[in-house]
Order: structure tokens, then sequence, then C-alpha cells
């Protein structure tokens, strides 16, 4: 393949303008489109948008990135998308993949490790980073049972803020884990109890813990 057209689908500004940067600085590589939302992404990708891969975020805020996989993919096999999170779940890793992902990694991964990514999924190949892979392999070893996600009806980010609740962190300590504003995690710890019909807090991390998050 010559150059390679990537296009980052990332609600984070800095992380999607240092992975455009990264991106743009290796030969034959060239970001050729940028979305800051599941909506934005849908209506550059659905249309005459020319690009050979996508770096998909899981959560956009607006919507699922894994969602936005499988509708792209459906009218646009020539696409190859690279999913790129903060979550290594199992259940992420069986979702994307089936969505129709190529390759999964998580934000940590070095710069070499994105390169080596992008280049193998642009040429047709399944890539995984060392750590999804071996959860994958416990997948498929284990079977769907010992990939069983608690609380189905949540979104991955609201899991994620649940799990932290449950391990006792307030607000503000889950805002700075997780880079969110105090704002965004007081309505997602709002939007979870109202999910789960849930009192309070305290109610959220007793049924929490009951589902193995929290570590308790």
């Amino acid at each position: 393949m010559s150059e390679v057209r990537v296009t980052i689908v990332d609600d984070h500004p800095v992380f999607r303008i240092g992975m455009a940067t990264l991106l743009d600085s290796l030969d034959g590589m060239i970001v050729v489109g940028q979305a800051a939302s599941a909506a934005a992404g849908r209506e550059l990708l659905l249309g005459e948008h020319g690009t050979d891969v996508v770096l998909m975020d899981l959560d956009l805020g607006d919507g699922s990135g894994v969602d936005l996989t499988r509708e792209v993919l459906r009218t646009r096999e020539d696409v190859r998308v690279l999913v790129v999170t903060m979550h290594e779940d199992d259940a992420a890793v069986v979702a994307a993949v089936r969505a129709g992902a190529r390759g999964f990694l998580v934000k940590s991964s070095p710069p070499d490790a994105v390169e080596r990514a992008v280049r193998a999924v642009a040429a047709g190949e399944l890539i995984l980073s060392p750590a999804v892979a071996e959860r994958a392999m416990a997948y498929v070893l284990g079977g769907q049972r010992s990939a069983r996600l608690p609380f189905p009806q949540l979104t991955t980010r609201e899991r994620e803020v649940l799990d932290l609740v449950a391990h006792g962190l307030d607000n503000t300590g889950i805002a700075a884990r997780l880079s969110l504003s105090p704002k965004t995690v007081r309505n997602t710890v709002a939007t979870v109890l109202a999910k789960l019909s849930l009192r309070d807090r305290s109610a959220a991390i007793v049924r929490a813990r009951e589902e193995g998050l929290g570590g308790g």
C-alpha cells in the first residue's frame, strides 16, 4: 500500500491531537480527518470521506465506538478500524472484534506499537496488544461465561465510574483518575443510579461489589 490515510475518532482533544501529530510525522502516513464525537464520526465516515484506517475510541460521550464501528463497516468494507481505548476488559475486546475491528490497542501503547498496529491493520492483518491478546485468549479458552459482563445496561464509561465508586473514590478522585471533570462524573453517577434503580451511592457500592466490581 502507498500512503496510509488515517482518520481519528476520539472525544479527548489532547489524545486526538497528539495522535494526529504522531501519525503525521511518520513516513507514508497522513491524517485525513478527525472527529470528536460519534455524531461527527458518523457524518464524516458515512460520506465520501477517503480513509484507509480509522482509530476509534470506544467511549465517545454521545455514543459507542463499537456501535459506530459496526455501522461504518456495514457500508464501508474498504475501511479498517483500529480500536484505541483505555479499556482492556474481555467484553470490550469481544464487542470490538464482533463489530469488525481489525485491531485493538490501549492508549498507553508506545508510539512504535501504534505505528506497527496502524501499518498492520492497513495491510489487512488482525492485531491485538499483548495484554488484550492474553485476555482474548482467556475468553476463548474459558468460554463466554468467564467474560460475563456485569450491568450490561451500562456503557463502558458508566461501568468504569461505578467500579471506582465501589473502590471508595469520591467524585473528585474519580475525575482525576479518568481525566474527566467532576461535573461529568457527578452526572454519570446520577445516570448509573437511575439505570440501576438505586437509592444512593451507598446502595450502588453494595450492588457493584456483589457483581465483582470494586475489588470487593
